[in-house]
């Protein structure tokens, strides 16, 4: 019933008898079938865009107004980009990182990728430098209704503002996102990161589900990429995004998939 998106209610129904039970989810099942079916056609028909690339493009076009520049970066990256990150053989994240080489791996993160881009833009002298990046990411995560193997990460860096405004933008650039999104229910919290140290998160819904961590600098980390400039940096999960403005429960839904088309399950 989960997989053809029945609501809470439905599943919450209780009966006297199994008969009663079965009948009525036997019902159940024939009416969201169907409705799936409907659904599966209504995409392939009108809407024609999965919801996370209607998501992308909003994005792109809102960040595009506000000066930042889109860049794209590869997907392979070295071994010592990561390390560059702190990320080592004694790092938590190391063990989920997947391997193409000794030397290379899918990233787990675009900020290596984004450091070099930072450290290129930034001997042009011009100020602020404002770009962003989206694209996949890979984790070798466990199994759960938040986590994907492959997610698509947007991750924002502006660059070259005074130290002193750089906690009120990234709250600021924080809030364009959200709102775009779609997103009514977020607070800003202070977390702690592996690879960041202390960052300032954004959290949504009644269980606090993480959908963006930000950072500022100057941070211990630019020294090994020769970053000078104060800086704000935001990374957002689009798919989890998707996830809570469609009130799913199950991340997979929304991400690339084999099983799914925007939340719709093939297999009816």
């Amino acid at each position: 019933m989960r997989e053809l998106n029945a609501d809470q209610e439905a599943m919450s129904t209780l009966f006297d008898t199994n008969e009663e039970r079965n009948h009525s989810y036997q019902a159940l099942e024939k009416k969201l079938v169907k409705r799936e079916k409907s659904r599966l056609n209504e995409f392939l028909t009108n809407q024609l865009r999965p919801k996370l690339y209607k998501l992308e493009c909003r994005l792109t076009t809102i960040l595009n107004q506000q000066g930042f520049s889109r860049v794209g970066t590869p997907t392979i990256i070295s071994k010592t980009q990561l390390a560059k990150m702190s990320i080592d053989e004694q790092h938590p994240l190391f063990d989920q990182v997947y391997w193409v080489s000794p030397k290379q791996c899918l990233r787990p993160m675009l900020a290596p990728n984004l450091y070099r881009i930072m450290y290129e833009l930034s001997r042009l002298g011009k100020r602020p430098i404002r770009f962003f990046e989206i694209g996949s990411c890979f984790r070798r995560e466990s199994d759960s209704a938040r986590h994907n193997n492959e997610f698509t990460m947007l991750n924002l860096v502006e660059m070259g503002l005074p130290e002193d405004d750089r906690h009120n933008r990234l709250v600021e650039l924080g809030q364009l996102i959200a709102d775009a999104a779609g997103l009514k229910d977020y607070v800003f919290e202070k977390k702690r990161s592996d690879v960041y140290g202390d960052t300032i998160d954004i959290v949504c819904g009644a269980d606090k589900l993480e959908i963006a961590s930000g950072a500022m600098g100057p941070h211990p980390l630019d020294h090994s990429w020769r970053i000078t400039d104060a800086w704000v940096g935001l990374g957002f999960g689009l798919e989890r995004m998707v996830m809570m403005t469609e009130g799913s429960d199950s991340i997979g839904k929304w991400g690339k998939s084999l099983a799914y088309m925007d939340g719709i399950r093939f297999n009816f």
